[in-house]
């Protein structure tokens, strides 16, 4: 049963959509599931080019790939038509017919939330309206909208069936454990849980099934919104180290930190994470820029990889060198 879910390890940002990515194109994935929704974007490099996508997932760079969207996700439908159409993928993804629909008065009730907006720093899609739409069980599904007729599926059934035929399976998460409304800073959360287990149930695949969770770090912490940061470091000082970021889908700065132990072990046991991967290693350290190699890594890095493995106890299998999808140091054996 070759399932692996990905799920982020601080508040977002980690690059998730990198490592889903490679992972597409090295194992060759034959069914991906994107979870979650449009309040959260994956930045993939692939070809030259840079998509920053809310609604299809990152292993759209396989061209043999199933794209799915779980039952568990929240619907865009505009965003999700636009991503189609920049992805050239609509002959290959579906969207599980009882996935709830986001519709614009979510999001003018979510930007006119003194609370949401002031307080929690929401992004404003009108996801948290949305989804307590869907508790209240008056939401809309896709299975109503018109425009999403040609791209129904079970997605449950389709990704089951994946795995039981040995198939390749990703589960994609997006956010990060931080953010989750169960473990992460209160008030300061998305609307959902954001860990592995939550990733599974919106895709609908249970526990036993699933082979592999890969955690991702950043070798930095960055947060957008509001909410505690630890060692959060100056703007003056983030762009001083090159860790100024500004994100991929709202355009929001990214506050900076320095990697977190204490976190990424919180993360790792909640996820029951089995590995790990580490990102953005030559911002940190810029001579690992585009290295594919781990014997080539200068050595302050590789210190820092086997830190990171000693105090979280998972192997880091998984390292970014770089922007582009196959900029990466693959240690798994």
């Amino acid at each position: 049963m070759p399932c692996t879910v990905i799920t982020g390890g601080f508040w977002g940002d980690e690059g998730k959509g990198k490592i889903i990515s490679y992972l597409a194109l090295k194992d060759r994935l034959d069914v991906c599931v994107r979870t979650g929704s449009v309040n959260a974007a994956h930045t993939v490099w692939y070809l030259g080019k840079r998509y920053a996508l809310h609604m299809v997932p990152a292993a759209f760079v396989n061209e043999k790939c199933r794209l799915l969207i779980g039952t568990g996700a929240n619907i865009h439908v505009a965003q999700f038509l636009e991503e189609v159409e920049e992805t050239k993928v609509e002959n290959r993804i579906g969207i599980d017919y009882q996935a709830s629909i986001i519709e614009e008065k979510h999001s003018i009730q979510d930007k006119t939330n003194a609370h949401l907006k002031g307080v929690v720093g929401t992004t404003g899609r009108g996801v948290g309206p949305a989804i307590e739409e869907r508790v209240r069980r008056s939401a809309k599904l896709a299975k109503n909208i018109p425009e999403l007729q040609p791209y129904l599926a079970d997605v449950a059934k389709e990704v089951n069936n994946a795995i039981d035929n040995d198939k390749e399976v990703l589960l994609e998460g997006t956010q990060g454990l931080m953010l989750s409304l169960f473990y992460g800073t209160p008030p300061y959360v998305t609307g959902r849980d954001t860990g592995a287990s939550a990733i599974c149930s919106e895709a609908g695949v249970g526990p036993t099934k699933v082979d592999d969770v890969l955690v991702v770090f950043k070798a930095f912490m960055t947060r957008v919104g509001a909410g505690p940061l630890p060692g959060e470091l100056s703007k003056e000082e983030a762009i001083k180290r090159k860790w100024f970021e500004v994100a991929a889908g709202t355009g929001r700065e990214r506050r900076s930190a320095p990697f977190s132990f204490e976190i990424a072990k919180k993360a790792v046991v909640i996820n029951s994470a089995t590995q790990a991967a580490v990102t953005k290693l030559d911002i940190m350290y810029p001579q690992c820029k585009s290295v594919r190699s781990y014997e080539e890594l200068p050595e302050e890095a590789k210190q820092f990889v086997a830190k990171i493995e000693k105090e979280t106890e998972v192997p880091v299998v998984l390292i970014g060198t770089g922007p582009g999808a196959l900029d990466i140091i693959d240690r798994r054996k």
